[in-house]
């Protein structure tokens, strides 16, 4: 069969700034998929489209082709509402792990489909990976069953979505094209109006832990995407948020549990449960249950039912002790003052060298691993006292994590500390 264009044509149509037309999109990707179009032709198409752009139109089409690429779940037959979450990416990033049963007890299902972690950034199934039993692959089956029993499911996303992108991504990711914001709105967003969710909320993650360093960036990532959805018919709304520094006191994978535990039982820290409120709110009310308050879901215990039920239901232990890690180091303050900033990227690479996050897709992560802080941006410390706690079962990892926090942090003396709001915007 002769194919209706050639890959080096819709090439030089982009690089010479052009526009791809409709069925030049639906072809390249579908033959990029199929294998009629080479990784090396993709990705000097890919580098082409992050230096010349694509306007809305070719990344709405562009998306619905990745989206053509493979199946499309639909939750209409459940007895309630869904919504979904998407994280851009951050360190101490565990938001999905309250947030999920507790949009559940509020009466609306989270059909939330994750990945696991590379670099910097934590992945939300390494996290759960780390509750004794606990398991990320389940069938469509049994996802749609824990729906309607216990109202959220935190899973792996199967091989049939958008199989386009996972080939797509893993391209970019050696191709110096991660970058491309149509790349990045399509890949995201192909996945999650696949999944077939009812609503979505972005979290879009802004600064130096994050994968946007400015606010304009992010924010035209954002209107994108919200672009996006709003076309396929899902009710999207994005919040650009503080990834200067990181999320609550944790970052990990056995340790983040822990701390998203103590969220659920009406505890843990301020950041967390704002973001964590912030977002339920939104979701709830793009399934159209903006009346229920999901604080009083925290406070009453209902969440914490919700979060039982749905590891019991993937076959973890709630309630079993979750892994340690063997060894610790502990940084002390250097100086007493106020801590006035803690760089989240350089904890991330920290936890990442620590063994709490991964090079390559490959490779294992360790449960107990991470970085745990002892004061927040605007705490007074003394010196000598611990700052932060370093975690890891192999010893010899502990000097390129300091590494990795040196200039991570700066303690000032009688400096008027000005807090970062973590809401920057809502878009949508």
């Amino acid at each position: 069969m002769s194919e209706p264009f050639s890959a080096v044509e819709v090439i030089v149509r982009k690089r010479d700034r052009g526009e791809l037309s409709d069925p030049e999109i639906d072809w390249v990707v579908d033959a990029y998929t199929r294998g009629v179009v080479a990784d090396e032709q993709m990705s000097s198409l890919a580098m082409a489209i992050l230096l010349n752009g694509m306007n809305r139109r070719e990344i709405a089409r562009w998306t619905a082709a990745m989206i053509a690429s493979g199946e499309r779940m639909d939750f209409g037959t459940l007895s309630r509402p869904t919504s979904d979450k998407h994280s851009t990416g951050g360190v101490g990033d565990k938001i999905t792990l309250p947030l999920a049963p507790l949009v559940a007890a509020c009466g609306v299902a989270v059909p939330q489909l994750s990945g696991r972690g590379l670099g910097h950034t934590g992945g939300t199934l390494d996290k759960l990976e780390s509750i004794p039993g606990w398991r990320a692959a389940l069938s469509n089956e049994e996802m749609f069953a824990q729906l309607e029993s216990v109202g959220a499911v935190v899973c792996a996303a199967g091989d049939g979505l958008a199989p386009a992108d996972k080939k797509l991504y893993a391209l970019r990711d050696v191709t110096g094209t991660v970058e491309a914001i149509p790349l990045i709105a399509s890949s995201i967003m192909s996945k999650k109006i696949a999944e077939g969710t009812g609503a979505l909320v972005l979290d879009v993650k802004v600064g130096s832990g994050a994968f946007m360093k400015n606010v304009e960036l992010a924010r035209e990532l954002a209107e994108t995407m919200v672009g996006l959805g709003t076309d396929a018919g899902v009710h999207t709304v994005a919040l650009l948020t503080d990834m200067d520094t990181p999320l609550g006191l944790t970052a990990g994978n056995a340790i983040e549990v822990e701390e998203s535990v103590e969220v659920l039982a009406g505890g843990g820290p301020a950041d967390v449960v704002e973001l964590t409120l912030a977002l339920a709110r939104e979701m709830l009310a793009g399934a159209g249950r903006g009346d229920v308050d999901p604080a009083d879901k925290l406070a009453d215990g209902s969440a914490m039912d919700s979060w039982k039920a749905m590891v019991r239901a993937q076959d973890g232990d709630p309630d079993a002790v979750l892994p340690v890690a063997k060894e610790s180091h502990v940084v002390t303050a250097p100086a007493s003052g106020t801590l006035s900033r803690l760089d989240a990227m350089a904890v991330g690479m920290a936890a990442w060298r620590l063994g709490a996050g991964r090079s390559r897709k490959e490779d294992p992560v360790q449960a107990g691993a991470g970085v745990r802080w002892h004061a927040r941006p605007g705490d007074q410390v003394t010196e000598g006292q611990p700052l932060m706690t370093l975690l890891t079962d192999e010893p010899d990892r502990f000097d390129r994590a300091l590494e990795a926090l040196e200039g991570g942090y700066d303690i000032e003396h009688g400096a008027e500390f000005e807090p970062t709001p973590l809401l920057i915007d809502r878009i949508g």
